[in-house]
This record gives structure tokens, C-alpha cells and sequence, in this order.
């Protein structure tokens, strides 16, 4: 394409580039609405069975047609701002909470890197070489919309929701990142693709690395949890004491970018516990032929269907904590059992390479 329209080679290179992450991007978002749509149909679904009951099953054939109607609902639903509110940040808080989620997939890769008839093809959006840094960060501004939801909306219900939500999520990303912190000593790189090679290669994902990876991986998974505000850590929403928490002078559309922000990080969470701990599309080889490699996808979404499973199971079986005992187990239990095991791990890399770890049997 060497000059065409005034252009070399590498301007074209670049803008093929820009085009695909487009491309990309795009497919991403709109996958990850999809998924929560149909995500909440399943929750609703297995609690149904759960509780013995059916759960929706009217709108179109099994009910699958109910997210569409909640959608038309929601999208035509009165919007309602308190008079007493800050209307702009009432207004933004949402935004907040929801476009965080939905960039945070930009860096997870979803499969090995592969030819496509000869044309190079990654399954990601851009490799960053400090992508878990980068989906960390990110992760953390979307408290910014529930603290600032609860702050704008001008209701005592609405602000102790924000101060539980913004105190819950400070203690329990502590605890999170000193478990990820493991897994990244082990593959000794923050490139997410990295870490995923690394437990390719060893044959082994970390979290049956014991017993360092199998402490990580529970801490990280339950402090995950108590992130996403869901049950039995769902402190900031608690209906019999606070309404609905931080978003219950939301309504409308502006209260469905709560729900699907909720939902986006349940699947962020899955997505980066897997490529953390349960190595992305392990067990597919990373140089298998293109066709087995192509399967790497399909291995890493049943992996975090799963993990979404999980968190409808907990929502069914478990309790909501008391908020002091909430706070407790984040301080007193999940952060120095994380240090603790993030200090054994650094010590045992550092005398042992990963590949003869004595604990890896």
C-alpha cells in the first residue's frame, strides 16, 4: 500500500492497527452489554431452581426474551432527579461507575496469539506490558461513581451508602492486590498475555501451586466478591437498612448503569482471576496448530461462566454480613494472609526457579 494516497507503508500499518483495535473495542462492549443482559436472565434463572421455583418464563419461548423487555422498560422508565441533588454529578456518578467497567477488558487476552490465513491475529485489544497495573487502576475509579452517586443524591440512605461502598472497596483492594501480587512474582512480569505463558508453559496454572497460588487465588476470589458489592458483601446497596444504598434516588436508565456496571465487574473479576490463577486458555498449548488454538477462547469463557456461577451461588446460599465483621475479615484476616503468603511466595521463587518449585506437587 506504499503510497497510496500520500501515504508510506508504516502510516498504513498504523492505521490498519487503529482500525482492528477499533473493531475490537467495539465487539467488546457490546459483548459485554450482552452478556450482562443474559447474565442477569441466568441469575434469575438458577435462583429460581434454587429456591424451587421457575424465574422468568414468559416473555418469548423460557423467558429469553425478558432482558429485552427490562430493556424497553428501563429505557422508557421516568427519570427522576431529587430536587435537593446535585444535578451534574448526579448525573455523572453513573457514567463513573459504568465506563471503568467496561474499558477494564481492553487488556485481558482471551486466547494465545495466532495466524489467521497467514495475517497475524491477537485476542485482545491492546497488550500492555503493565496490563494489570493498568486494569487495577482502572478498577479503582469506578468507586468514584458509587461514592460520588451516594454524595450528590442528597439522602442519608444514599450517602451511607457511599461511605460503606468507598470503605469496603479501600480494605478489601488491599487484600486483592497483595493476592495478584503472587501470581505476578511468580510469572515475574505484569503483561497479563505474560503471566497466561507462563502457566501455559509449566503445564500448571498457579492456583494448584501449593500452597502459595491456592491461598492467592481464594483470597483474590473473595475479596473480588466484597469489590463487586455482591452478597453476602452487598454492605453498600442493603436493602433493610439503607433502601437501596448508594443508588436509591436513582431510577431509569441512569439506575440500569449501576446494575450493568455491577455485572460488567462481576465478569472483570472472573476474566482476571482466570488469567491470573487458572492460566486464560490453558490447557490449549499456545503453539497448538491454529484450529486447536482457536478453542483457547471457548475454554477461557467457560472458565468465567463459572466463576459468574459462583457468585449467583453465593448470592443463594450466604447470608449478608454485619458491616463491622465486613470490615474485620478484610483487615484482620484476608490482608495479613495475603502478605504473609506473598512473602512466603517471593521467598521460595527467589531460592527455587518456578519450574522445580518443591511445592508445585
Amino acid at each position: 500500500m506504499n503510497g497510496i494516497f500520500g501515504l508510506d507503508g508504516r502510516t498504513w500499518d498504523i492505521i490498519l492497527a487503529i482500525i482492528t483495535a477499533s473493531i475490537k473495542a467495539f465487539v467488546i462492549v457490546n459483548g459485554l452489554l450482552l452478556a450482562f443482559a443474559y447474565m442477569t436472565l441466568s441469575e434469575r434463572k438458577v435462583l429460581g431452581r434454587m429456591q424451587a421455583r421457575y424465574g422468568p418464563n414468559r416473555a418469548g419461548p423460557w423467558g429469553i426474551l425478558q432482558p429485552i423487555a427490562d430493556g424497553i422498560k428501563l429505557a422508557f422508565k421516568e427519570d427522576v432527579t431529587p430536587r435537593q441533588a446535585n444535578r451534574w454529578i448526579h448525573l455523572l456518578a453513573p457514567c463513573l461507575a459504568l465506563v471503568p467497567a467496561l474499558i477494564i477488558f481492553a487488556v485481558i487476552p482471551l486466547g494465545p496469539e495466532m495466524e489467521v490465513f497467514g495475517v497475524p491475529w491477537t485476542w485482545h485489544v491492546a497488550r500492555v506490558n503493565v496490563a494489570y497495573l493498568y486494569a487495577a487502576a482502572i478498577a479503582s475509579v469506578g468507586v468514584y461513581g458509587i461514592v460520588l452517586a451516594g454524595w450528590a443524591s442528597n439522602s442519608k440512605y444514599a450517602l451511607l451508602g457511599g461511605l460503606r461502598a468507598s470503605a469496603q472497596v479501600i480494605s478489601y483492594e488491599l487484600a486483592q492486590g497483595l493476592a495478584a501480587m503472587t501470581a505476578i512474582v511468580m510469572a515475574g512480569s505484569l503483561d497479563l498475555y505474560e503471566i497466561v505463558n507462563q502457566q501455559v508453559a509449566s503445564g500448571l496454572p498457579y492456583a494448584l501451586y501449593l500452597p502459595f497460588g491456592l491461598v492467592a487465588f481464594v483470597v483474590y476470589v473473595i475479596a473480588g466478591v466484597a469489590e463487586a458489592n455482591r452478597a453476602p458483601f452487598d454492605l453498600a446497596e442493603a436493602e433493610g437498612e439503607l433502601g437501596a444504598g448508594f443508588h436509591t434516588e436513582y431510577s431509569g436508565f441512569k439506575w440500569s448503569m449501576f446494575f450493568m456496571a455491577e455485572y460488567v465487574n462481576m465478569i472483570n473479576i472472573s476474566a482476571l482471576a482466570s488469567v491470573l490463577f487458572l492460566g486464560g486458555w490453558w490447557p490449549i498449548p499456545t503453539d497448538a496448530p491454529g484450529v486447536v488454538q482457536a478453542l483457547g477462547p471457548v475454554v477461557f469463557l467457560v472458565k468465567i461462566a463459572l466463576f459468574m456461577f459462583m457468585f449467583i451461588w453465593l448470592r443463594a446460599t450466604l447470608p449478608r454480613l454485619r458491616f463491622d465483621r465486613l470490615m474485620s475479615l478484610g483487615w484482620k484476616v484476608l490482608l495479613p494472609v495475603a502478605l504473609v503468603n506473598l512473602i512466603g511466595t517471593a521467598t521460595v521463587v527467589a531460592l527455587w526457579p518456578l519450574g522445580t518449585w518443591p511445592f508445585a506437587n
